[in-house]
């Protein structure tokens, strides 16, 4: 028997609605895709995609990095906090206060909480992805693991049995989201091309600061694509059956709509808007929903 007091389950209504509210703002992709699964995992996910979002958008949101560590400290303190705290805080926070009411709901880790704002240190600071392994690890905690969370919620049981297509399609679709996200990144500072490709023959760091899209760069950023998109069709591979966890999957379905667009003759990385058509998107994320989630 729930005995929360109705006062509280309305102002965690509030705050899951807000989640919802924020998603749609910030990702309308992500936001339609949680549509596709069941109603009663809905607020959940939306609360822990607007957490994803919250973290990812601090390097913006700061002018130094000494600013944004410490709004990621925020964070780290929220999760650290004791459930029966109600001294403001996490609570006040709408993301924060509908995040750890999921966390004690649906048995999110934790630990892979903060693995996932620890991550996102890097975003801070200008310094180059050391190798694409790296860059796949940052994909890992930053895309993948809100997948496996969201699998979880919806279904753990076939969670557990989509693992693999889970920890594929999390890399694609996080390996595709840093790619489409370069002109925003250059502006910023901010280098997650790996040093392994980007310091190959013939790139400079004057293409990054002149925005000049090279022959190397392209053939570097090309190798990238080449890594998502095969990570995608690993995952297409890997997914089987038909379980209620593959909505979790929906996210990394659109990646093959976001490669061709990055492939096309007149694709410069540092200026042209990756975003097809909102209706070959929903398009696909139903068929995707239709089908094996990918």
């Amino acid at each position: 028997m729930d005995d929360t007091p109705i006062n509280r389950k309305a102002e965690l209504a509030a705050h899951y609605e807000h989640c919802g509210s924020l998603l749609r703002e910030a990702d309308r992709d992500l936001w339609l895709a949680c549509l596709f699964a069941p109603a009663q995992a809905r607020p959940h996910l939306h609360a822990l995609h607007a957490f994803t979002v919250e973290i990812a958008g601090v390097r913006e949101k700061t002018t130094q990095p000494l600013l944004g560590e410490m709004r990621l400290r925020w964070w780290y303190d929220a999760l650290e906090a004791p459930v029966s705290d109600e001294s403001g805080g996490a609570r006040a926070h709408p993301v924060a206060d509908a995040l750890i009411d999921t966390i004690e709901r649906c048995a999110v880790p934790r630990a892979e909480l903060v693995d996932l704002i620890e991550a996102h240190v890097f975003d801070l600071y200008d310094e180059q992805m050391e190798s694409l392994e790296a860059l796949e690890t940052y994909c890992a905690r930053t895309t993948g693991a809100p997948m496996r969370w969201s699998a979880a919620i919806i279904d753990a049981k076939g969670a557990s049995e989509q693992a693999e297509a889970l920890e594929r399609a999390g890399l694609a679709a996080g390996l595709t989201k840093i790619l489409r996200a370069l002109p925003r990144q250059t502006a910023l500072g901010q280098r997650f091309t790996p040093a392994e490709l980007a310091s190959g023959p013939g790139v400079s760091e004057q293409d990054f600061t002149k925005r000049a899209a090279s022959p190397p760069l392209r053939a570097a950023l090309g190798e990238m694509r080449a890594r998502a998109r095969a990570h995608y069709e690993a995952a297409s591979a890997a997914a089987h059956g038909r379980c209620a966890a593959q909505a979790a999957l929906l996210p990394a379905a659109l990646v093959p709509l976001y490669l061709r667009m990055m492939e096309r003759k007149d694709y410069d990385p540092f200026r042209t808007v990756v975003e097809p058509p909102q209706w070959r998107r929903q398009w696909r994320l139903w068929r995707a929903a239709r089908g094996n989630g990918l």
